[in-house]
């Protein structure tokens, strides 16, 4: 292995035992010591890939919510309802992104995440697909209303991953089970076709 390709391959190791420390702990509990030791590296490859834990945990979030940005889309078909199902479905798939989005969240409070304009770029192209789709029925809608629209459909399809003991606690059921996922995912997804027009109708 070349040197590029060890250092290609001591990131990789690095960003994924970041990424579960990070997830688990937040900034102010993770350990750069167990994310060396996870990642089977001396921990000053952190400091020389990544500087400080900040950066470092910047740089996980970043790479998180990029993914999932480019996985889960409302271009093409641009149904508010389907929208809700791959949300919903990638962050059952995924539920350290929620958990890595709540740390931030405790870690920044109200003053700006890391590169928040680029981010927001993100969520600029999600409003005009939706502006299209809705529009077609309602009219007219104004952008902060299918802002909105859009905060609103992210909530329904993240809230039961993000708050689990929750769903437990009103639904009387494992919220890990497949069924009870299958249940909520069918419910959302029916919940918004019946609510917002725009949504294509059952298949």
């Amino acid at each position: 292995m070349d040197n590029a390709s060890r250092t290609e391959n001591t990131r990789t190791l690095l960003l994924g035992a970041a990424r579960a420390e990070f997830a688990a702990h937040g900034i102010a509990g993770a350990r750069v010591d167990r994310i060396a030791e996870n990642a089977g590296v001396n921990k000053q490859r952190i400091y020389a890939h990544f500087g400080d834990k900040e950066q470092l945990f910047r740089h996980v979030v970043g790479q998180a919510v990029g993914e999932l940005s480019r996985a889960v889309t409302l271009t093409g078909d641009s149904d508010p309802a389907a929208y809700v199902g791959r949300v919903f479905d990638y962050h059952r798939a995924h539920p350290d992104v929620l958990r890595l989005l709540m740390w931030e969240a405790l870690h920044y409070g109200d003053s700006p995440v890391p590169d928040e304009e680029g981010r927001a770029a993100l969520y600029d192209t999600k409003v005009a697909s939706l502006s299209g789709a809705v529009g077609e029925e309602n009219g007219e809608s104004s952008d902060v209303d299918v802002r909105h629209l859009l905060l609103t459909l992210i909530g329904l399809a993240a809230w039961p991953q993000l708050t689990p003991q929750l769903t437990r606690l009103v639904l009387g059921r494992d919220p890990a089970d497949d069924q009870t996922q299958d249940g909520l995912r069918a419910f959302l997804t029916e919940f918004t076709r019946k609510a917002i027009p725009g949504s294509a109708p059952d298949a």
